[in-house]
Formats: structure tokens, sequence, C-alpha cells
């Protein structure tokens, strides 16, 4: 598969849990007895669809062809107040930071953020009461139970949002993948032309004294992203579940830094302005095309109100203060 189809961040899927069993609507009768009441069991609950959350998976993509999700009936129950045995209940395992929402009306009904969460998706019918529940010193010999509760059908979008401690902001081939390649295991593909990224892409990248945190290449956003163009609108919303953004500006650029990050800050606003009260970092990038004159020029320019930082992917340029500037941002209180 291309690197484009293993990533799925959003399926819609069918739902159908179980409908629970029938009551029992039996009378007692054994060798001794002829005449005895009511002893019927309770029906089986409908199995549930439920969504659990599993750190081995980081995208929808063994969902993407299963459009029907059904879960088994409940079994009647039966006599001797014997209880029907409830369906088996249907487990979807999604990555973390999976959201399900309402189809129809988009409402969001939960998140899955942790590993081995559970939440019910569609709950199964209940299971229908026995006679021996309705027995009363006037109706001692009650026949009759209640049916079990039908099981619900509705269509389930599931929403992919990328958790990441760190996620990467930029223009195309500002070098984030670079970036993520070096300071971590990952190896996303890189190329000098734009839209290389087609699929946000994940690293840990290790600390000092054996810590780490998780980085997330997103794709490249462009000048009205916000409104539909390009690839950014797609992946905008993986940026809303990193803890910190690292805006990141190439020193070649053809506009001044100041001017580009607050583009990319606007993209950003316009899509979401709650993305604004994250905490921001500057990287500008490929600083080993600049001698030092250069660069003490270009600080003069920099926007005051954000910490930034000269680094060099390919040199291995200020890589070590970056972490050091990432890890304070992320445990800022």
């Amino acid at each position: 598969m291309s690197q484009g189809s293993n990533f799925v961040d959003y399926v819609k899927i069918c739902c159908r849990s179980g409908k629970g069993g029938a009551g029992s609507a039996h009378l007692h009768r054994d060798i001794r007895t002829a005449t005895g009441g009511p002893d019927g069991g309770d029906g089986g609950r409908g199995g549930h669809i439920i969504l659990r959350g599993n750190t081995q998976f980081w995208t929808l993509l063994h969902l993407k062809y299963r459009k029907h999700i059904i879960a088994p009936d409940g079994l009647s129950g039966s006599s001797g107040t014997s209880t029907g045995k409830s369906g088996k209940d249907e487990i979807l395992d999604v990555p973390l930071g999976t959201i399900a929402k309402d189809a129809e009306t988009g409402e969001v009904l939960f998140e899955i953020t942790e590993e081995g969460e559970t939440k019910i998706l569609t709950a199964g019918g209940r299971g229908g009461l026995g006679n021996w529940h309705f027995k009363t010193p006037t109706l001692q010999t009650p026949r009759f139970a209640q049916p079990g509760e039908a099981g619900r059908e509705e269509w389930i979008v599931l929403e992919l949002k990328v958790l990441a401690d760190v996620g990467l902001v930029g223009f195309p081939n500002a070098g984030k993948s670079t970036l993520l390649s070096v300071v971590s295991a990952a190896k996303p593909e890189i190329a000098d032309y734009p839209f290389t990224t087609l699929v946000p892409n994940l690293g840990i990248v290790s600390y000092r004294d054996s810590k780490s945190f998780v980085m997330a290449d997103i794709p490249g956003i462009i000048e009205g992203a916000s409104k539909g163009k390009g690839l950014g609108y797609r992946f905008l919303r993986h940026i809303e579940r990193n803890s910190v953004l690292l805006f990141m500006v190439p020193a070649d650029t053809h506009r001044s830094i100041t001017e580009e990050y607050e583009i990319l800050k606007s993209e950003l606003k316009d899509y979401n302005s709650e993305l604004m009260q994250k905490p921001h970092l500057l990287a500008i990038t490929k600083s080993d095309m600049l001698d030092d004159e250069l660069m003490a020029e270009m600080k003069k320019e920099l926007p005051k109100n954000i910490p930034s930082i000269f680094i060099s992917s390919v040199a291995q340029k200020g890589l070590v203060q970056l972490k050091d500037m990432i890890w304070e941002a992320i445990n800022a209180k």
C-alpha cells in the first residue's frame, strides 16, 4: 500500500447492537409438582458495540472496509429462573484520539484517549423479565413475560485526531519531516517538492535522563487551508490534540519570518481560535546557510512574544537547545 492509503483518519460505520432475549413464561412442573408457580427466567442482554483504546493502532484502516458492525442477540430465559445468555459484545480497537460522532446530527458522543479505555458505542437491548417477577398475592400464576428490548441501529462517524506532545506547523518544505527523521526513529518520506508528506507522522523523541516526548509532523499547510485549500484543511484537526505547537519557517523564505509565522497563525486561528491558547514556539530552519552576522540581523526582526531558535536538522545545529525549549513548554504549569 502507498503511504496515503495506510493512514485512514475518518470512517463511517453502521452499528447494530443485539436484541435482548425474551423472558420466559414457564410454570414449574416436576414429578412431585403438578401445579407449580412461575419460574420463568429473564432474557439475556443483547450484545453491545464497544470502542476500546489500543496504542498498537495508529489509523482506522482496519475499519475502512467494515461498514456494518453487528452484535449478536441475547438468548431467551428458561425454566428454573435461569437467565438467558447475553449476546457477545463486539469490541472495536481504535487508536487513542478517536472521536465518535452521531452521523446524522454531528453530535460528539465521546473520545477515546487512554490505553484500554472502553466506552459503549451502541448499547444492546435489555432482556425481558421472566414471569416470576410478576407474581402477586392476587396473581399467583402469571402466564406472561416481557419481550426483549430491541437493539439499536445507527450510523456512526469515527474521526481520529492524532495525540502528540508537540505538533510541527509549517508550509510545505519547511523542514518538518527532516527534523522528525533526525530527532526520532520515524522515517517519513522526504523530497524537495511540495506536499511530500501526505499523512501525519509520529515519532518518539529521546530526551535527557531517559525521558521522551511524542512529536507529530502535520502535512504542510498553505495560505487558505482553513477555507479548504490544499491538504492542510484535512489535517488541521490533528493539531487540536497537540500540547505544544512548533512553528517552522525556513531561513530562505521569500517572505519575512514574522510574516510567514503570522500567516500560519492566522490559518490556525480561522480554523479554531482555541489553538491560540496553546504554547507556541518558533524554529527557523535551514540556518546552516546563515553566517553569524546575518543571523544577528534576522534575530532583530523575529516576533517578540514567542520563544524562537535557529536550527539546522542536516547540520545537527541547535537541536539540543530545541529539545530543551520543547520540554520546558510541555511541562510548563
